[in-house]
């Protein structure tokens, strides 16, 4: 079985992914991503990431369906979402000037056929520079953030405005672990290196 769904209208993710599969379909998955009651982050990006997967189990009940789902906190509570407005996105880069973010990471890999899950949910953490307002509108004239959460784009410009990322996979940052993924899909026999 190679058929592979990625559970995500996300043009990161899809981008991501097609760095190492060349063949695969993706789908805005229906998911609620409403936080539960005393859920921490890591949860969140875990429940998240395996509902995303699970939501198109149904309609692809053959296939290898991969799930994922970030949450950005300030001192382990959730804090950062998508600002949606450009007003907002400089509001939350003048919050975030100076500090540590930590961002969750989940990936769910789903076989629809057995029901077998691999989940795994990555920690990143990420030094904001102390940002002067000059420096905040100038970049939020260069990229488009509204959908993205912490205000930045770790794919493009985003970088300019850290001075450290600490984390085990840099791609889990922009929004899909692939090295995390990469294991999963091996085991269920599918071999990037080999498509």
């Amino acid at each position: 079985m190679t058929n592979i769904v990625l559970a995500s209208s996300s043009e990161s993710r899809k981008s991501l992914l097609s760095q190492i599969l060349i063949k695969f379909i993706a789908v805005d998955p229906d998911c609620d991503e409403t936080p539960q009651d005393g859920e921490t982050p890591f949860e969140i990006a875990k429940r998240l990431g395996q509902q995303k997967a699970e939501s198109l189990s149904h309609t692809f009940n053959q296939h290898l369906i991969i799930g994922s789902d970030q949450v950005a906190t300030f001192d382990d509570k959730i804090a950062i979402g998508k600002p949606m407005t450009q007003e907002a996105a400089y509001l939350q880069l003048k919050q975030s000037s100076g500090r540590i973010l930590k961002f969750y990471t989940s990936i769910c890999l789903l076989n629809s056929n057995t029901g077998h899950k691999h989940i795994a949910v990555e920690a990143t953490s990420v030094t904001f520079r102390s940002l002067t307002d000059i420096q905040i509108h100038a970049y939020l004239k260069k990229e488009d953030v509204r959908f993205c959460a912490g205000s930045f784009k770790a794919e493009s410009l985003g970088p300019a405005l850290f001075t450290n990322i600490n984390g085990t996979d840099p791609s889990s940052l922009i929004g899909l672990p692939l090295i995390r993924l990469t294991d999963f899909l091996s085991q269920e026999g599918v071999d990037p290196l080999l498509l």
